[in-house]
């Protein structure tokens, strides 16, 4: 019929952009989205002047103890930058590395490894094991070992220059047979470096058990703390942390105040007490609480995407779901984020 044609170009024309707008999803979606990359990852290299054990504890911490020196066994893991930081900066290049030679036998076991460790005269293991002994959850960790192969002290994590010499010193003196770490440090650190700071999150609540259905951050902090400048500075001022922190209750204690409180278990206690019961020795430490009991922490520097991601953890109720780390959330997390395209800096240098 005459005006009605359907091969006029007019007509063909809506027709040829329909189907080049069917046709045009089909084709991207045939195209691979390009994996992320997860940077930050370093690899390890220790000094000249790191033990060269045969892996026979018994017999490292016998000679060390012929020598007047304590063991460190510096428990770390490939590609770790804590680790990584924590060797050159403690170790390698630090002021006081002459120190560490004189009075420490410094061996290095890999958390993942497959190396056979003779722990004592009667008891060998792989290096995964040895860490699994010492139930090391973080790295690096380092355990201290005295004259008996007896742990004396633990550090979980990298500690700044001033906090490390502090472990050095504690055990090299041997301190560890009158006091705890804790009452040793209050003591060397009895002046003031740090002013508690303000933050909108905070809140001022005594008794803790009254939060049980909500996820608990309990922050530890004091006085002589030398890295909490820098958390507020840093993580706490970060608009993303911050937006983490919204699903949890930020609650401060002082690890040296003997005020009444209770804690998340509705036990009276003080905070000062509450910190020696949980083993606090760090400031700031976080501890991590849900429906009354802990479920980790952060006791540790950590950088930006590790330090969200364990607040995650708990304020998400993830740890239903990965109850044995929180980095088994963070490994799924991490491989979502690459899988999407994007990439991870799991480091902030």
């Amino acid at each position: 019929m005459p005006g009605t044609t359907t091969d006029s170009p007019t007509r063909l024309l809506p027709l040829w952009l329909l189907l080049s707008a069917l046709v045009a999803p089909l084709a991207l979606a045939d195209d691979p989205i390009p994996t992320g990359e997860v940077t930050g990852a370093k690899s390890l290299s220790h000094p000249s002047w790191f033990k060269e054990s045969f892996l026979d504890l018994a017999e490292d911490v016998s000679e060390a103890a012929v020598a007047d020196k304590h063991v460190i066994l510096v428990m770390e893991m490939n590609g770790c930058p804590y680790c990584y930081k924590l060797v050159q900066e403690n170790f390698a290049t630090a002021p006081y590395r002459e120190f560490i030679r004189e009075h420490f036998d410094v061996i290095a076991l890999n958390t993942k490894g497959d190396r056979e460790v003779a722990v004592t005269e009667d008891m060998s293991m792989s290096e995964k094991e040895v860490a699994d002994l010492y139930q090391v959850r973080f790295t690096p960790t380092l355990i201290f070992l005295d004259e008996s192969n007896r742990p004396v002290a633990r550090v979980s994590g990298y500690r700044n220059l001033d906090d490390f010499k502090v472990v050095l010193d504690y055990v090299q003196e041997r301190a560890y047979r009158e006091q705890s770490l804790n009452d040793y440090a209050a003591e060397k650190r009895a002046a003031a470096v740090y002013s508690f700071r303000d933050h909108p999150q905070i809140q001022a609540i005594d008794d803790l058990a009254s939060l049980a259905d909500r996820p608990l951050a309990v922050l530890f902090e004091d006085a002589g703390c030398v890295a909490c400048d820098a958390l507020h500075d840093g993580h706490l001022a970060d608009p993303e942390v911050r937006a983490i922190l919204s699903n949890l209750t930020l609650v401060r204690l002082d690890t040296r105040s003997e005020a009444p409180i209770v804690d998340p278990m509705g036990n009276p206690t003080t905070p000062k007490a509450f910190a020696e019961s949980l083993g606090i020795q760090y400031r700031p430490s976080i501890v991590l609480f849900d429906r009354g009991r802990e479920i980790t922490r952060i006791e540790s520097m950590l950088y930006r995407y590790h330090f969200g991601g364990i607040l995650e953890y708990v304020a998400g109720r993830h740890y239903e779901r990965y109850p044995n780390s929180p980095f088994d959330y963070i490994d799924v997390k991490t491989a979502e984020l690459t899988a999407a395209g994007k990439n991870v800096a799991i480091a902030d240098e």
